[in-house]
């Protein structure tokens, strides 16, 4: 039992002295949960060391579409964990909800093994989703953002399933999507019409047109959305999303701090 204890708290003590390991800096419940529980930290640092390795093997552009799809992975875990929705809540009140994270993990590290060192079985392949949802409202946000490389100005944090309207082939999945920003960029440019949906006004927190401002929303300064994302059933049975552009939104509200 010493010696156990004696490896475990090494161990530990290793990803906390590592500059590139800081779980922290998610800013989510399930990066404080991971950070709280040596054996998830020491899992999700294993996971996080054999995705670089395979996204390492990749082309700029298709890394940076890889990076894309593990981020959305990381939202659909925590979706699937109800870890979403849970800022609030004491980590003491969370602990019901870490065997779901632990499983999560070790079920991407089997694909990522699985997958025997080719990128392209694990990243690149999600062009549709099972169901009307969260994550299809996910995958959505992903692809009007790859088509217009909002990548390098933006970061989903984020999506909260609102309300949704399905008939046999069609559906409506209202969301809030929430954003981080990367690299400042004009309040009401290009950038912010096609990566957020609208222009924004810093001093009031709000979505609106400032066509004539000269500031910039600066770097973690969080943007959310409502919006409704329209998705048709396709023939194999999985729902596409047909929603081009985030432009128009319902709501927006933009909130400083990371």
């Amino acid at each position: 039992m010493k010696a156990c204890l004696l490896k475990e708290t090494n161990e530990r003590v290793a990803i906390l002295a590592d500059p590139n390991f800081d779980c922290l800096a998610t800013g989510t419940t399930a990066g404080l949960l991971i950070c709280g529980d040596p054996a998830l930290a020491i899992a999700d640092k294993d996971l996080n060391t054999q995705v670089l390795a395979l996204i390492a093997k990749l082309g700029d552009d298709e890394a940076q579409g890889a990076f894309s799809d593990y981020a959305r992975w990381t939202r659909t875990r925590d979706r699937k964990c109800k870890l979403a929705d849970k800022d609030n809540v004491p980590l003491a009140e969370l602990a019901p909800f870490e065997g779901c994270l632990a499983g999560e993990l070790a079920r991407k590290t089997t694909e990522i093994a699985a997958a025997k060192g080719d990128p392209k079985k694990v990243f690149g392949r999600a062009q549709s989703s099972p169901l009307p949802d969260a994550d299809a409202v996910d995958l959505c946000v992903a692809q009007i953002h790859a088509a217009n490389a909002c990548g390098n100005f933006l970061r989903v944090s984020r999506i909260i399933q609102i309300d949704t309207e399905v008939s046999e082939r069609d559906a409506l999945v209202t969301a809030e999507v929430e954003m981080k920003v990367l690299s400042p960029f004009a309040v009401c440019s290009p950038i912010a019409s096609t990566c957020t949906g609208t222009c924004w006004d810093v001093g009031s927190g709000q979505a609106r047109p400032t066509p004539r401002s000269r500031e910039s929303l600066p770097i973690s300064h969080r943007l959310r959305i409502e919006k409704s994302f329209a998705f048709h059933k396709a023939d194999g049975g999985n729902w596409q999303c047909t929603t081009k552009a985030l432009q128009p939104i319902e709501l927006g509200v933009a909130l400083s701090g990371p």
